[in-house]
């Protein structure tokens, strides 16, 4: 495990008095002297609390938590390795030697699991559906089945995390970090962590179906440039299917009952042709990104 000298305890806040000073002395009794919680504009004493629990406090320039990590990591942190989570109080300090211990056995990025250990009542039964319908599209699209990819429990190197490239601005950026570890190699592991219920009084700032839209769209329009055939292969096949689909009533319709339907036909056969050209357009750019990776690794190896 890093020494704790070299970590920042990196805490993105919003509105959480009710558990931020408790979260903040956790971490310093585990022997963290570096805690920085950058706070999104809180009014309800979250700043003052997790100063007097001993944390540097940083209000950030913009807005929600992909701004905030983003601006903290490059602007705020020194520290060769972050640990990341929220202030909350749904993690545990206990954890934080498992999740940096990885980092000192060549890991660059490690996600916490949260459902090894999750507690009664730490999560609805519709956000459950709701994770693990994200995790196995991730799986599918990207390749790799990293558990829990919106697991707020992170420890990362600064130097990979720099080689990001994030740009959501909200509770994507979890998505984002885990589709740019498979586009930038990194080299990342998963390992079991607790989940707690929130604390009474302490409300979440997550939005289940707002949220999770954002994060599906967000993971699809990741798929482009990591694996576009995916990405335009879905949308030619479910056109060469609606195509397909509206062919053959046409051709029902004009077999069995005489009825000519020329507009539909016309329709069908844009759907059909829209459709291939997609298919065949993903699998050239699958191929390019192919090509390109190889080279990537070439140079690499090379240097």
């Amino acid at each position: 495990m890093p020494t704790a000298d070299a970590v920042c305890i990196l805490i993105p806040t919003y509105d959480e008095a009710e558990t931020i000073a408790d979260v903040v002395s956790d971490y310093r009794d585990e022997g963290f002297t570096n805690v920085l919680v950058i706070d999104g504009g809180s009014t309800d004493g979250t700043r003052e609390l997790a100063e007097e629990a001993g944390a540097r406090v940083v209000v950030q320039s913009g807005s929600g938590k992909g701004q905030a990590v983003r601006e903290a990591v490059e602007q705020h942190v020194e520290a060769e390795y972050v640990l990341m989570l929220d202030g909350d109080g749904t993690y545990l300090a206990d954890d934080a030697e498992a999740m940096l211990a990885p980092l000192d056995e060549g890991y660059e990025h490690v996600i916490g699991d949260r459902f090894a250990d999750m507690h009664e009542g730490a999560m609805t039964g519709l956000n459950k559906i709701g994770n693990g319908i994200i995790n196995r599209a991730f799986a599918l699209i990207h390749g790799r089945d990293y558990k829990d990819i919106l697991s707020g429990y992170r420890a990362f190197t600064r130097e990979s995390f720099m080689r990001m490239t994030l740009t959501s601005d909200g509770f994507g950026v979890e998505t984002e970090m885990a589709v740019e570890c498979v586009k930038r190699g990194i080299n990342t592991t998963v390992v079991p962590t607790t989940y707690k219920p929130r604390p009474d009084g302490s409300d979440t700032n997550l939005h289940p179906v707002r949220d999770g839209g954002i994060i599906f769209l967000e993971l699809y329009r990741r798929a482009k440039t990591n694996n576009p055939l995916f990405y335009f292969g879905s949308v030619g096949l479910a056109s060469t299917a609606t195509g397909l689909g509206l062919a053959a009533y046409v051709a029902y319709e004009w077999v069995f009952r005489t009825i000519s339907h020329e507009v539909i036909a016309v329709v069908s056969a844009a759907g059909i042709l829209f459709g291939v050209q997609l298919l065949m357009f993903g699998v050239l750019s699958d191929l390019i990104l192919s090509l390109h990776r190889e080279q990537i690794k070439r140079i690499e190896e090379l240097e």
